[in-house]
């Protein structure tokens, strides 16, 4: 097996590379690596630039307006887009509910929801955790009763990120209350413009609204919305759940973490020498790095066992595990690099614009990028679930 990129892979870097120079924004990389807030334009802009090269939809049939890329041009695109500050691709719609529909999908939802996913016309958000079903995502209650040639759905969905923005959302549903567990689930698709949908935002302990509550009230939903068959929507929840773990593992992102540590740990400090000095904190850099290093090479391994037709397993749940643990071990040292100016952000520094030395070092955001990183370990399903997914796939237990 050969973890070695191929010239055609080496020569697609490069592609990459010259298209990030050409068409992403100074300004807009800037407040990627300082970690400011996106607006919603900014995410628009880059999804829609990615889209006019055809780049928007990376692991989509060409045949639905994806690139058709393997998985490792994948892989390559997605570290050279961390290492020049470009947005991440917004998930929800490409990532989770596109492949969902092309995959369970009839012909008429492809056909109406995957171009207007691709162009951005419309913004998803992902239905899916409830109070108290998060992790035990089957004990889900939100129920949909067939009335017709409609569903009417009532019941609440929590930490909905982006869900402020969003026109539509993907849900996971309970239409038969006495199934036990994963079955009597369904997958629909919900116009958030439709009556009796109630969004309130969550502000979390960064002072930021990236999360909400959505509530529904006797909301009805054509039929024509569900996706796959009645009762079996478990199967697309969990063709989802592996697309989205894999990408928690986010190596190409940590890399980028973890050069800006070793900048700021390098540079010198008032009244004493700079950190990386310190033989304390330069083995726990070292450390990082050689478990960066692990999850970079069993990544590639398995990048070269899916180039070569191998399937995926339990992977994609170690990779979210060790990913999320390595991002937010990162994050930990940022913090503790920059001292007391880690302090929770303000807003205007927020969305202040300036070349000092506090936002240069991420002084500003370090807080937010700490707490941020800290639901990672929760995001596609705790890693604790994740562990015992692998024991049972691997050990048998």
């Amino acid at each position: 097996m050969d973890i070695h990129y191929t010239p055609e892979e080496l020569a697609f870097r490069e592609e990459v590379r010259a298209f990030l120079r050409d068409k992403l924004p100074a300004e807009l990389a800037a407040k990627v690596k300082l970690g400011k807030r996106l607006s919603k334009e900014d995410n628009v802009f880059w999804m829609r630039t990615l889209n006019d090269r055809g780049w928007h939809a990376s692991l989509w049939p060409v045949e639905h307006g994806g690139t058709g890329w393997s998985v490792v041009q994948k892989y390559i695109f997605e570290e050279e887009c961390a290492i020049f500050g470009a947005p991440r691709v917004l998930p929800f719609g490409a990532v989770m509910v596109g492949p969902v529909i092309i995959n369970f999908g009839t012909e008429e939802q492809k056909a109406y929801f995957l171009p207007r996913i691709l162009d951005m016309t419309d913004w998803w958000a992902q239905g899916y955790s409830e109070p108290g079903s998060g992790s035990d995502l089957a004990s889900l209650k939100t129920r949909a009763v067939r009335d017709g040639e409609h569903y009417i759905v009532n019941g609440q969905k929590t930490w909905t990120t982006m869900g402020q923005h969003a026109d539509w959302i993907f849900c996971l549903v309970r239409t038969d209350p006495q199934a036990k567990a994963q079955r009597g689930i369904s997958f629909l698709l919900i116009d958030m413009k439709s009556p009796g949908i109630t969004v309130r935002p969550i502000i979390t302990l960064d002072g930021e609204h990236e999360v909400n509550e959505v509530f529904f009230d006797n909301v009805k939903v054509p039929v024509a919305n569900l996706v796959g068959q009645e009762n079996d929507g478990w199967t697309c929840a969990k063709y989802l759940l592996t697309h989205e773990r894999t990408g928690l593992a986010g190596i190409g992102f940590s890399k980028q973490l973890l050069r800006q540590l070793k900048g700021i740990a390098a540079r010198e400090r008032k009244g004493g020498k700079p950190l990386i000095d310190d033989p304390l904190f330069r083995a726990q850099i070292a450390d990082l790095e050689m478990q960066l290093m692990a999850a970079e090479m069993s990544n590639l391994r398995i990048l070269a066992a899916a180039r070569e037709g191998g399937g995926s397993g339990a992977e994609s749940s170690i990779l979210k595990v060790r990913g999320t643990e390595i991002r937010q071990a990162i994050t930990h040292l940022l913090r503790k690099a920059v001292g007391p100016y880690a302090l929770p952000f303000l807003e205007e520094e927020m969305e202040a614009c300036s070349g000092d030395l506090l936002h240069t070092d991420y002084s500003a955001t370090a807080a937010s990028q700490y707490f941020i990183m800290r639901k990672l370990s929760i995001y596609g399903g705790s890693n604790e679930i994740q562990k015992n997914i692998v024991s049972k796939v691997n050990l048998g237990l």
